[in-house]
């Protein structure tokens, strides 16, 4: 009866948005219609609020505004100038905007952009959330989907209605600075959180309150410095490019993208922004993305300045566009405006292209409903710092915290243990939230909200004040905070010492660094601290794995905190005390040295090391943590692996069950994951690959089946004539230290 009733309601909201689609196509062409070619390129001209913002932080220049709108036709407008604004600043700002875009002749909204990264990064007491890297951490798909919908409603509560998210970049190379804006190194969750998040930012229709357009990025390679090194070449096989690259991208499209950011970097000394191969060939024609593609921060000029393709500032608009970018980050003047017209009446745009790119954009407003109504909506404020928003950042990092050791039980600590809380990131703010929290950077602790807690306000909120103590003062890099015989001296009559160490906040270009040595002076603090005598526990709020094998063996217990957020500090000290049960599991290998960074999913070949062959060991993977490890306070055992077939066919599937058993004495939660091996195939196959993943909640001695299914498509990779493809042959499936075997055969 129910079906019967769901059914046409079904139907009715399918034409409904048929219909909706169809009315928004045809306001485009009668606009596009009416535009002159000053109006149409306006709309491809972005500008950063600074162009027309007064001295004052969250005050516009009306004179640069009326010249921006009215002499410039602008579409867009993103960033802020130094800092993120209050929620009624924000109101402000984008009434007076949309008021200036309402005296225009064809009276077009302008759409304001933002880069919400884990959360509404630029709004004043917004929920600050994990970092990628730690929502990979949680393994919950879930977890990430529910944060999307928060830093939708608070950028929606902002006016914003777009979101300039998720990172799709895959994570291979840890020096990279934007990594931990990344889900790691695992294609298969990239993919999975990617998804998940430009689902929830989308899903409830573009024209509601709760929803902002997403804007993947960085299509397509940004990651893949050899150096790591921001913006700078990227040397790519295509093989590799869309083995690990394209599949998050392939996946956000099918999932109703409505943007697209593009890589700053070059590709085998091509520069993306001029790649009419990868932004038409590839991901109009390929993948069959229709959306807005938006070029990043300044990337256009620099195709003349920086990578020199382009002799000219004027060609390196006409190499942009003609590639296939629709809109131009300008950001800081209007000079992409007069360039493109030259080349329009030069003829080197064409104005079918130029209408193309327009209609595109005009199409993304209509869909928000900018055109409907483009002020911030009185229906959306209600989205803003709900207090379950707390909850769910507490939830979140909770379950990122990553347990790496823990020596003789040192974890959790029990009863009411006297502890120093030492180290540079024991007293700071930013330390534990990162890039792109409030600003760019993240190191301005000022514009933080009042609430927010260090690790040793947590810890002596957790045992009491008497019970801790501390050597470290504010500011990340004091001196004071590194001052070896204080600590020493402070550690007499503790039980423990909770050294916090890792990195303060950085965003992009500043945070380059050399290598992934910890700064002396933070190793120089943990052999201080070990030699005290006392058990010391490590506790890492870093953005990337910064090298502690010098130190781990000297360190009662690790706990990796990435940045997790708002409410990092807190879910450090329930997890220090047995308040929470940590679950989360590596999403990279965590490097040893730099001469052993291995990735999971490696070639055989990668595993040998070998002078002669007598001497050849199997030990070239060999991270100081693997991929996937996570430890608990409880344990838990897996039973065999069930097939339901030893053989999988076309067109079939293959179920695969286990059975996993809390077997220790506290409830957690565990994340099952299935690993695949294929033993021969055309090219040289990965040792393996994650395929599927679950996270389970167990008490204590309760048992649950695990089940997951595998199509011949889950199986397949990029051969030597790049296309993806299923290859018939034997397979290993790993979950846990148990395996099994199949095979898959192309034959009827």
């Amino acid at each position: 009866m129910k079906k019967s009733l769901l059914f046409p309601s079904m139907l009715a909201l399918s034409f409904f948005a048929s219909a909706q689609t169809a009315a928004d196509r045809q306001k485009a062409d009668l606009l596009l219609r009416q535009m002159t070619i000053d109006e149409k390129i306006g709309q491809m001209t972005q500008v950063t609020l600074g162009v027309v913002a007064a001295a004052e932080d969250g005050v516009l220049d009306p004179t640069a505004l009326t010249k921006a709108i009215k002499e410039y036709k602008v579409g867009s407008i993103l960033n802020v100038t130094n800092h993120a604004l209050s929620v009624d600043q924000w109101k402000k700002v984008i009434t007076l905007i949309q008021d200036e875009a309402g005296k225009s002749r064809l009276k077009i909204p302008v759409l304001y952009g933002l880069d919400g990264i884990h959360g509404q990064t630029y709004t004043l007491d917004a929920t600050l959330f994990p970092q990628n890297i730690g929502i990979a951490a949680t393994r919950n798909p879930q977890l990430a989907a529910a944060i999307a919908k928060v830093t939708a409603k608070e950028l929606r509560a902002s006016g914003v209605r777009w979101n300039f998210a998720p990172v799709l970049d895959c994570g291979r190379q840890p020096l990279w600075s934007r990594f931990p804006e990344t889900y790691g190194e695992d294609v298969f969750i990239g993919k999975t959180m990617g998804v998940g998040a430009i689902t929830a930012y989308e899903e409830d229709g573009l024209r509601n309150p709760t929803a902002v357009a997403s804007c993947m990025k960085h299509f397509i390679g940004y990651s893949a410095s050899r150096t790591g090194k921001d913006r700078t070449p990227i040397y790519l096989p295509e093989i590799e490019l869309r083995e690990y690259y394209l599949p998050q991208f392939s996946a956000a499209i099918k999932a109703g993208a409505s943007s697209l950011m593009v890589n700053s970097s070059e590709i085998n000394g091509t520069p993306v922004h001029a790649s009419k191969y990868l932004l038409t060939d590839v991901l109009r024609k390929e993948l069959g993305f229709q959306g807005v593609v938006v070029s990043d921060w300044e990337d256009i000029i620099r195709l003349h300045t920086r990578h020199n393709v382009a002799a000219t500032p004027r060609q390196a608009v006409v190499l942009a566009v003609n590639a296939g970018v629709d809109m131009s980050m300008v950001p800081s003047d209007f000079s992409f405006f007069t360039l493109l017209k030259e080349a329009v009446q030069k003829k080197e745009v064409s104005i079918t292209r130029i209408d193309e790119a327009v209609r595109r954009i005009l199409l993304l407003k209509l869909k928000l409903g900018l055109f409907d109504n483009p002020y911030p909506e009185p229906a959306a404020a209600a989205g803003f710092g709900r207090s379950e928003y707390k909850t769910l950042a507490l939830q979140a990092a909770h379950e990122a915290i990553t347990l790496l050791k823990d020596e003789d039980n040192i974890l959790p600590l029990s009863g009411k243990p006297h502890i120093l809380v030492a180290g540079p990131a024991a007293r700071s703010i930013s330390a534990l939230n990162g890039c792109w929290s409030y600003t760019w950077q993240g190191k301005d602790e000022h514009w933080y909200p009042a609430d927010s807690k260090t690790i040793y306000d947590a810890l002596s909120d957790k045992l009491g004040a008497e019970y801790v103590r501390t050597t470290t003062v504010t500011g990340f890099d004091s001196p004071a905070n590194y001052d070896t015989s204080a600590l020493k001296a402070a550690a007499e009559g503790v039980d423990a010492i909770v050294l916090c160490l890792g990195e303060n906040a950085y965003a992009e270009s500043p945070g380059v660094i050399p290598d992934l040595a910890l700064p002396e002076q933070q190793t120089v603090l943990a052999r201080a601290a070990a030699s005290t005598g006392k058990p010391v526990i490590l506790v890492l709020t870093e953005g990337r794995p910064r090298f502690i094998t010098s130190i781990a063996p000297l360190m009662k217990g690790i706990l990796l905190a990435y940045w997790s957020g708002r409410k990092t500090a807190e879910a450090i000290s329930d997890v220090l005390t047995g308040d929470y049960n940590p679950d989360g599991r590596l999403p990279y290998s965590y490097p040893r040295s730099s001469g052993d960074m291995v990735l999971y999913d490696r070639k055989p070949t990668e595993d040998i090391r070998e002078i002669f062959n007598s001497d050849m060991t199997m030990d070239g993977y060999r991270p100081l943590y693997p991929f996937g490890w996570g430890l608990s306070y409880t344990k838990f055992d897996y039973s065999g692996i069930r097939l339901s077939n030893p053989h999988l066919k076309p067109g079939g599937q293959l179920t695969v069950q286990i059975t996993v058993t809390n077997s220790g004495s506290r409830d957690g939660k565990n994340t099952v994951e299935l690993y695949t091996r294929q033993h021969y195939a055309s090219i040289t196959p990965n040792t393996r690959r994650l395929r599927a993943f679950k996270k389970i909640s167990l008490k204590a001695g309760e048992s649950q089946t695990v089940t997951f299914t595998l199509s011949p498509a889950d199986l397949a990779f990029v051969n030597a004539q790049l296309k993806t493809a299923t290859e018939p042959g034997d397979f290993d499936i790993y979950i846990g230290e148990k395996t099994a075997e199949f095979d898959y055969s192309a034959a009827p």
